[in-house]
């Protein structure tokens, strides 16, 4: 079951945020008349030592626990909803769908704002910035788990026709040309490392010398206010070539670098391929 993060986070801030509030105007200014009641009575009266006296406007001035801990953690927990909203979030990647270009283990960030703000949990746009363009890395809901993070690159567009045959694409009726780079293994290949060019985009994919069941010949036309997604792991990816295309209200944003690389609590992180995607 994957846990709605963006929910507790939210549900984290309304309640120590209410709790703050509540000792504010309820509380506090109970606290307040017993702390100058404490003081008054202290000017009338040379009983009680200074050590007593300050025990005593202490207590008066003490907060509950639930509400000390509510101060600490609410700006601390607003800060982090603001940036992992409308900023930038961090995700693993947990399958190998964008090899060559992500691997499993890989923590990357996701821009927030590229696509335009969005409220969190309920995900309306509330500000259009940029549209996603063809060869961006995007993650997002995919229309058959709308609670699940994908991610994919876009390459198709909303009105395109999408061709893809043995493992070559067409966008439009156009070849997206690759550069085979190399054959791995290379005595018995299995399948190759290419260079694949999308518009303005190039960038590197894997795919098999065999193409697999989604790879052989498939032909869509993407609705408008949507989006046709692949995997760079062509032949080890499911996609929109097996779900459908996603609708913009279920874009997340857009991958722009690789902070990270942790492949199991049993190994150690590594910071070789920290960089942008392409």
């Amino acid at each position: 079951m994957d846990i709605n993060f963006p929910l507790v986070l939210v549900l984290a801030v309304a309640i120590t945020g209410a709790i703050w509030l509540f000792d504010a105007l309820m509380l506090a200014p109970g606290r307040r008349r017993q702390l100058a009641e404490v003081k008054t009575n202290q000017q009338g009266s040379k009983a009680l030592s200074e050590e007593q006296q300050a025990d005593l406007e202490a207590a008066a001035e003490q907060e509950p626990v639930v509400v000390e801990y509510a101060k600490s953690f609410f700006p601390v927990l607003a800060i982090v909803l603001v940036l992992r909203s409308f900023i930038a979030e961090p995700f693993q990647i947990p399958s190998p769908s964008m090899v060559p270009t992500l691997k499993i283990g890989d923590f990357i960030l996701v821009n927030k704002f590229t696509y335009g703000l969005r409220l969190p949990v309920v995900r309306s746009k509330v500000l259009d910035i940029n549209d996603p363009e063809r060869g961006d890395v995007m993650v997002f809901f995919p229309p058959h788990k709308p609670d699940t993070y994908y991610i994919k690159r876009v390459v198709g567009l909303p009105g395109d026709h999408i061709r893809y045959t043995n493992n070559v694409l067409y966008v439009n009726g156009e070849e997206m040309p690759q550069k085979v780079l190399a054959s791995l293994p290379p005595a018995r290949p299995q399948y190759q490392l290419v260079k694949e060019k999308l518009g303005e985009v190039e960038h590197d994919m894997r795919k098999s010398i065999i193409p697999g069941r989604l790879s052989r010949h498939g032909e869509w036309v993407v609705p408008a206010g949507h989006y046709f997604m692949m995997g760079d792991n062509r032949d080890n990816s499911s996609d929109s070539r097996d779900w459908g295309p996603v609708p913009e209200s279920a874009i997340v944003g857009k991958a722009f670098a690789v902070w990270m690389t942790w492949e199991s609590l049993l190994s150690l992180p590594s910071f070789d391929r920290v960089g942008g995607i392409n």
